[in-house]
């Protein structure tokens, strides 16, 4: 059997953070890297790119994490839906464009992607509660679609409080929380590093849902990636 334990066409996860920059896109890469040398037939999709024009710079970085080239669902446009040049939240980059962000278009373009691939990873934009509309959350609009949440968190100072209120909200709307992505973070405190693990841990317990945490060591430009075991997640 392979690495998702299980599997059938079109499993989609929703890989989103505590907060913007703690590291989605490389747990992302790593993560479809896992399922490739596994034998998964994997994509990702980045669901609202924004401060890029035309193109989404996290799923170029997905690739090449990856080895590859573009995917024949980059060429038909379906792994970047919704593209947003203003460096903020996804609902405020589509205002200052005069535009809204196309929910129906997204969920579209992963139920494609899903029809094609074993495994799709949504990689969410900034944290879990990021406005995607004036009314919609990412978390709710994940929530809805029934896609298991990855979270990925670190272990810089307030990581602990940021990664149980996400929890939390997941828990609120009857998500399903695969598990957590502890990233390496550059301020990290050995101590505050290792109790934050131990606080996600003792929440992912108080909530009902699996006690796995997978840590992410750190990952630097020019040096080999890091073979992470990610398989905990599919299980």
């Amino acid at each position: 059997m392979s690495a998702v334990e299980g599997s059938h066409a079109g499993r989609v996860f929703f890989v989103s953070g505590i907060d913007t920059d703690v590291g989605k896109t490389v747990a992302t890469g790593l993560i479809a890297r896992h399922l490739a040398s596994s034998g998964v037939d994997a994509i990702t999709v980045k669901m609202v790119q924004t401060g890029c024009e035309g193109r989404s710079e996290d799923l170029e970085a997905h690739r090449r994490m990856c080895g590859l080239d573009l995917q024949r669902e980059d060429v038909d446009g379906l792994t970047a839906p919704q593209i947003f040049r203003f460096p903020s939240s996804p609902s405020l980059a589509a205002k200052l464009e005069g535009r809204m962000v196309d929910l129906d278009r997204i969920g579209a373009c992963v139920d494609e992607c899903a029809k094609r691939r074993e495994v799709v990873l949504v990689e969410g934009a900034g944290g879990l509660l990021v406005p995607l509309s004036d009314d919609v959350l990412a978390v709710d609009f994940a929530a809805a679609r029934g896609w298991p949440l990855i979270l990925v968190t670190c272990g810089r100072l307030g990581s602990v409080n940021h990664t149980l209120l996400s929890l939390e909200a997941a828990k609120s709307r009857g998500m399903r929380v695969a598990g957590v992505v502890h990233n390496w973070h550059p301020s990290a405190d050995p101590q505050i590093d290792a109790d934050a693990e131990r606080e996600t841990r003792r929440c992912l317990i108080r909530l009902g849902y699996p006690d796995v945490v997978v840590r992410i060591p750190r990952v630097e430009a020019g040096l080999p990636l890091p073979q992470v075991d990610f398989s905990e997640l599919f299980s």
